[in-house]
């Protein structure tokens, strides 16, 4: 399981045992959005080459509200 924790300035990781950070520019790069604008949906497929997403998937701008 991958968990994912989002603050203004990127995404802190646990995957398979591994804690790491995405930041903010890493993600709006790789995703080429804005920040606020990217979902979780997305940082996952970042993380995951192949994630199961589950639920709709929520935008960080309303993640951080």
């Amino acid at each position: 399981m991958t968990a994912l924790s989002f603050d203004e300035d990127g995404v802190d990781v646990v995957y398979e045992g591994t804690e790491f950070r995405l930041e903010k520019s890493l993600i709006e790069e790789a995703t080429e959005k804005s920040y606020p604008d990217v979902t979780d949906h997305e940082v996952l497929k970042i993380v995951e080459e192949d994630p199961s997403l589950s639920g709709e998937p929520r935008r960080i701008a309303d993640i951080l509200r």
